[in-house]
C-alpha cells in the first residue's frame, strides 16, 4: 500500500502520517521542507524568491520519490505526507511568465518517472482553523504567515482536487476532528482509508473464552 496525505499548510498532514504508521505497519516518507534554504526568504518576499524555492522543492521531492519510494514498496507499505503532484499546485500559485513555463516543462518530465500513490487522503480545513494550527506549532519562518496566502492556497487545493487525479482521492473534513486526543477520530479515518482501498475494516480482537470465562 502506498498512501499519500495532502492538504493546505497547517492542516496536519505529518501528524496524521505519523499516527497512521503503526496502524498500517508502514514506513514513513516525510517532506524535507526545512532543508530548503530559500523557504524563510520566500515567506518574506514571495515574488522574489518563488522560483528558487519552487525548483528546490521540485528536485528535492523528485529525489525522494525516485530513491525512496520504490525501495520501500519492495519491502512493504508506505505513507507519505505529500504528493509529487501537488508541487505543481504551488507553482501555479506562485510563478508566472517564463518562470512558470520553465517549471511546467521540468515538472512534466520528472512526473512521468515517479510512482503514483494507491490513494491520496485530502485533508480539508477552513483557513482560520489552519492559521490557528500554524500558530500553535510556532515555526520561526511561519510566524509572519499571510492569511491571504493560506486562503488562496486553500482555494487552489479545492480546485486541484475537484479535478480528476492520477490516483483515487479520499477527502476528509478535519475541522471537527482531533486525531491527537480523540482515538476514535483516528480509527474512523483509518477505516475510511481501508474502505477506499478495499481492505477489511479494523476489528479489535475479542478476548479468548475458555469455560465461559474471559481470559
Amino acid at each position: 500500500m502506498y498512501l499519500s496525505i495532502e492538504g493546505v499548510i497547517g492542516v496536519g498532514k505529518t501528524t496524521l502520517a505519523r499516527l497512521l504508521q503503526p496502524v498500517f505497519s508502514a514506513e514513513l516518507l516525510l517532506e524535507a521542507f526545512e532543508e530548503n534554504p530559500f523557504l524563510s526568504d520566500f515567506y518574506g518576499d514571495r515574488e522574489r524568491y518563488a522560483f528558487q524555492t519552487q525548483i528546490f522543492f521540485l528536485l528535492s521531492r523528485y529525489h525522494q520519490q525516485r530513491e525512496v519510494v520504490p525501495d520501500v514498496l519492495a519491502r512493504g507499505s508506505l505513507i507519505a505526507d505529500y504528493t509529487f503532484e501537488k508541487d505543481a499546485l504551488f507553482a501555479e500559485l506562485n510563478l508566472s511568465g517564463d518562470e512558470l513555463d520553465t517549471y511546467r516543462r521540468l515538472h512534466s518530465t520528472l512526473a512521468e518517472r515517479v510512482v503514483r500513490p494507491d490513494l491520496i487522503v485530502y485533508l480539508r480545513v477552513d483557513t482560520d482553523v489552519a492559521m490557528g494550527r500554524i500558530a500553535m506549532r510556532d515555526r520561526a519562518y511561519e510566524r509572519s504567515m499571510d492569511r491571504g496566502y493560506i486562503d488562496d492556497l486553500n482555494r487552489a487545493y479545492e480546485t486541484f482536487f475537484s479535478q480528476p487525479r492520477s490516483s483515487p482521492v479520499l477527502a476528509i473534513d478535519t475541522n471537527p476532528i482531533d486525531i491527537v486526543h480523540r482515538p476514535e477520530h483516528l480509527r474512523d479515518i483509518a477505516n475510511r482509508i481501508r474502505a477506499a482501498l478495499g481492505i477489511d475494516p479494523y476489528q479489535p480482537e475479542l478476548p479468548f473464552v475458555a469455560g465461559g470465562r474471559l481470559v
